[in-house]
């Protein structure tokens, strides 16, 4: 019997203030790129992997409380990938690699783009005891702090340029059209 899928969080519970503070209208997970919403996107993405996958989309008050519930509400998963709903461009093939990292005996991975760190970050099952008990703003960032000093997270040189582009401002929502409009992407 092989051992389970790690499962792909998909966060969409921030507020996006940054967003709305630099001009965009709404909410960015809401806002339009090549036709459908970033979240649809991202969405869509996530299921071309064929990952399981959870939507955490809650209200939270802060990403720690988000990543927190997901892991809760998902307790039998091999691991969690944890992916901001604002990163509509990551590849599917992206996030399969990401899972396969999780195989070995590292407890957690980041993907980095050119030397730039970006998600979805990875964690084994190992970690459901920190990860569950995430809260306030910081993400997971606290625990990953903890297994880099213990040389426990993997850097996965990627070539997707998806993994960095998040939707934080309306001028990096016209950057992902443009990169959209190349065409290089999966989903």
């Amino acid at each position: 019997m092989s051992a389970p899928l790690p499962v792909v969080i998909v966060l969409a519970s921030g507020r996006g203030e940054r967003f709305r503070a630099a001009g965009g209208e709404g909410s960015k997970l809401q806002a339009r790129l090549g036709g459908q919403t970033v979240l649809a996107r991202t969405l869509a993405a996530v299921q071309a992997s064929g990952l399981p996958w959870h939507l955490e989309d809650a209200g939270h008050p802060g990403m720690g409380d988000s990543i927190a519930a997901a892991v809760r509400a998902t307790p039998d998963a091999g691991g969690w990938l944890v992916l901001p709903g604002d990163l509509p461009l990551v590849q599917p093939s992206t996030l399969r690699a990401m899972a396969t990292v999780l195989r070995g005996a590292l407890q957690a991975a980041r993907p980095s783009y050119r030397g730039e760190l970006g998600h979805p970050v990875a964690f084994a099952r190992s970690c459901f005891a920190q990860l569950s008990a995430l809260e306030g703003n910081q993400g997971a960032a606290p625990v990953l702090r903890i297994l880099a000093a213990a040389d426990r997270v993997a850097i996965v040189d990627t070539d997707d340029i998806g993994t960095v582009t998040d939707i934080d401002t309306p001028a990096a929502l016209r950057h992902a059209e443009a990169l959209l409009a190349k065409g290089a992407w999966e989903a």
